[in-house]
Parts: C-alpha cells; sequence; structure tokens
C-alpha cells in the first residue's frame, strides 16, 4: 500500500473530476473597463486538473458537470473535447433570456506592479442547480475509477453541490477509487453561500471522505477552522507553518494520508519565487525553488495537483511526485489560459533540472 493509499494499477479512467466548467474571459494586461477585446478560456479548478492530465501526461480522465445546450454550452463542451477528457454531463436547457447559464469569470491579467483582478457572473448558473441523483455514479464508475477529484469552488456554488461531491465521494470509495478534494477556499463564493461559518461546517463534512487533501495553510485555516502560526514574518516559501498545521488536520481527519500545497512569493504579478511541498504518509517532501517569469498566473495550483497525482498515479517517490507538480504548475504560468500546453517530456525535464536553453 504505498503512500498509505491502495491505488489501482488500472481501470477504465484514471481520473475523473466533479465540478462547475466556467468560461474565463482574458483581456491580457488591459484592464476590463478599458478592454476592447478578451480571450476566451475554459476552466474549472476541478476540470483543470482532469485537463491537464490528458492532455500533458497523457491519463484518461473524465468530468461531471452541468451542460446547457445553447452556444456558450457547446463551446465549453468543444474545448473539453478537445482536451481528451470525457464528459459525464447533465444536461439544462437555455430559456433564451435567464438561463440556466454556464458561468463566466473575468479576469486581467494585470502587469507588474498591478495585480490581476477575478470577478464572476454566476447568476442563474446550472451547475448550482446540480443535486444527489442527477448523476448514474455506478455507471460511469462500471469500467473502474482509479481516482475521485473535487474542490471547494464547486463546494461553495450552492447547499446542493456539497451534497452532490459527498454522494459523488461515497460511489468513488465503493468503487475503489483514490478520493481527493482541493480546498479552494474563495471567500467572495462563501460569503454569498452562508458565509465562513457555513464553508467549515460544510468543507469539514466532505473532508471525512478524503485520502488525499490539497490546500494551503489559509485554505486550511479558513475552510476547516484548524489554528495555525503566526505567519506574517515568515516568507511565503517557507513549509514550516504549513507543515506545523498537519498534526491537527491529521487528528481531526486520520483517514488523510497526503496533504499538499504550493510554496509562492509575489513580487510583482509578472515575478514569483515558486516552491511546492507535501506532507505523504509521515514524509515530508519538499521542492527545489524557482524564479518564474509569469505570462498568466491562473491555474498554477492546478498545474501542481495534476502533475503531483500523475506521480502518484504512477509509482513515483513522494520526492520526485512534489518535483512533477512543482515543474508543471511552473511551466503552467508560462501558457495563456487555465489549462496546459506542456508535454510530460518539458515536464521532466523541467522536473530534473532541465533550463531554458534552446531546444534544436
Amino acid at each position: 500500500m504505498k503512500y498509505g493509499l491502495k491505488i489501482h494499477p488500472a481501470g477504465a479512467l484514471d481520473f475523473v473530476s466533479l465540478g462547475a466548467l466556467v468560461h474565463r474571459l482574458d483581456p491580457g494586461i488591459v484592464p476590463f473597463r478599458k478592454a476592447t477585446e478578451c480571450h476566451i478560456h475554459v476552466s474549472g479548478g476541478e476540470f483543470n486538473v482532469a485537463a491537464n492530465l490528458a492532455d500533458c501526461f497523457r491519463l484518461r480522465t473524465g468530468i461531471v458537470s452541468a451542460m446547457v445546450d445553447y452556444p456558450i454550452g457547446d463551446l465549453i463542451a468543444e474545448r473539453v473535447r478537445a482536451l481528451g477528457v470525457m464528459p459525464f454531463y447533465k444536461h439544462f436547457r437555455h430559456d433564451g433570456v435567464h438561463g440556466p447559464n454556464m458561468a463566466t469569470v473575468y479576469s486581467d491579467r494585470g502587469h507588474g506592479v498591478r495585480a490581476p483582478v477575478v470577478f464572476y457572473n454566476r447568476c442563474h448558473e446550472a451547475a448550482a442547480q446540480l443535486k444527489p441523483g442527477d448523476f448514474p455514479w455506478p455507471d460511469i464508475f462500471a469500467g473502474g475509477v482509479r481516482w475521485f477529484h473535487s474542490g471547494g469552488i464547486f463546494a461553495a456554488l450552492s447547499p446542493t453541490t456539497a451534497e452532490v461531491i459527498i454522494e459523488g465521494m461515497e460511489a468513488a470509495k465503493a468503487a475503489g477509487a483514490v478520493v481527493s478534494f482541493d480546498l479552494n477556499y474563495r471567500a467572495k463564493l462563501w460569503n454569498i453561500s452562508g458565509g465562513h461559518d457555513r464553508a467549515v461546517a460544510v468543507l469539514q463534512r466532505i473532508v471525512r471522505h478524503v485520502d488525499v487533501l490539497v490546500g494551503n495553510e489559509e485554505d486550511l485555516q479558513l475552510g476547516l477552522g484548524v489554528s495555525g502560526p503566526e505567519t506574517a514574518a515568515k516568507s511565503k516559501l517557507d513549509p514550516s507553518a504549513f507543515l506545523a498545521m498537519i498534526g491537527q488536520v491529521v487528528a481531526k481527519f486520520p483517514q488523510i494520508k497526503i496533504v499538499a500545497t504550493t510554496l509562492r512569493e509575489v513580487h510583482s504579478t509578472t515575478r514569483h519565487s515558486w516552491g511546492a511541498v507535501a506532507w505523504v504518509n509521515g514524509q515530508t517532501c519538499v521542492s527545489s525553488t524557482c524564479e518564474l517569469d509569469v505570462l498568466d498566473r491562473v491555474g498554477g495550483g492546478d498545474g501542481y495537483a495534476a502533475g503531483f497525482f500523475y506521480g502518484l498515479l504512477t509509482g513515483e517517490s513522494p520526492e520526485d511526485a512534489v518535483k512533477l507538480g512543482w515543474a508543471h504548475g511552473a511551466l503552467l504560468t508560462t501558457f495563456p489560459g487555465d489549462t496546459t500546453m506542456a508535454t510530460v517530456e518539458q515536464v521532466r525535464a523541467f522536473a530534473q533540472g532541465g533550463s531554458a536553453r534552446i531546444q534544436r
């Protein structure tokens, strides 16, 4: 039982995510109030991990989500197919005026000393209407699924989405899959769905079903109510605050075998120091640190999760799994959009100490 987990060696799908699909409008370095054009990126915290594992790491992955039958839904569905992710949708019909809708995320990139700005339009979002009973879990897992994943963004959308997560996790456990969850605490979302107290209550219920937890010290404090040491004077690259909280996490949730996060020191919007850390069944693994020239920071954490999960699914050592996640997350910030454009060969080369010298 490697890493304290029982990971099946094979299955019809290596990885399945449950979460909301969204489209992100990106005007680049121009703030929205001055924008004249936008790029469209298909995204979703949970989906990004499945897309990265399929497109970069060549695993067989799926996404369980809501889909609205109108042109924006068609655009998103096309991109899901292009990235090689198998869809399992609950379909909704758009009424032509009010929805339901596929959510929109607005996010400029900022530049230098000007930070990126993110805001949402999730009004009448189809994914928020998902409820237990909407998905045929035995059919989804029928051929075998090795890993099941969801996250705190989807949990925050409505009172019913957390119940769908728990339903999916229970079905995944019954099918023998490893279960992971990214806390991804977003105050803007929780503030409109019950506030901080509800967030802690909901996330604690979910995490009782989880084997592998992703989240930084702020996620652990705000999302799970775990107390942490004073971190203001510490470098963001120092993992000690995160590691000091692991004992409390495992005491509250003893079934958890792995807790992982990224380490990021933001010097400017376009210049970050980047690292990663994981606690794997009692073993601590910390990556090297590298300096990033950031093109688009959105999705870097999902990039780390994908590379780290890939390492675990393919039997790498815990140290090498962290390196793969760290390398992939770093590379992802050099591409536009929320999902990867890297190859697994590039990730492995960077993880092993590769450089930015031209490849001929």
